[in-house]
């Protein structure tokens, strides 16, 4: 029985070399690297290689590096900060955890603070209230 195990091994590990190859294996079809279609104007596998980056201190000083999610576009461009609108930066500000909140008096929150507080500690009491009846 271990000697069917082994040659079925053998067999499995030659249709992997045959198949890094592009061979065409026991009706499976296999993918080759350059491809049976190329675009026009294309120089085979060259044309398909990433681009080298510009390591010019000036334009990495200007642009975001690696954030164009086009095809055929830019890196953008990086703008001053009265370019960009007021909220913006208002995104990235530390918000009080329900713990911080519990302890604060809830008639002095202002109305976002009072937002968050109902919205975690809702959550909170529906964890809760779940692990409760959760079986174990």
């Amino acid at each position: 029985m271990p000697v069917s195990h082994v040659r079925s091994l053998g067999s499995i590990i030659n249709t992997m070399e045959l198949e890094a190859v592009g061979v065409l294996v026991s009706g499976r079809r296999a993918f080759s690297a350059g491809g049976a279609k190329a675009k026009k104007g294309s120089q085979g596998g060259a044309a398909d290689a990433p681009k080298a980056s510009i390591s010019d201190k000036e334009v990495k000083s200007t642009t975001v590096v690696g954030a164009n999610i086009l095809k055929d576009g830019a890196d953008p461009k990086i703008l001053s900060d009265s370019e960009y609108p007021d909220w913006l930066c208002h995104l990235v500000d530390k918000r009080p955890a329900l713990s911080e909140l519990r302890r604060k008096n809830i008639e002095t929150l202002p109305y976002e603070d009072l937002k968050r507080f109902v919205k975690l500690d809702n959550r909170a009491r529906i964890k809760e209230n779940n692990s409760l009846k959760a079986k174990n």
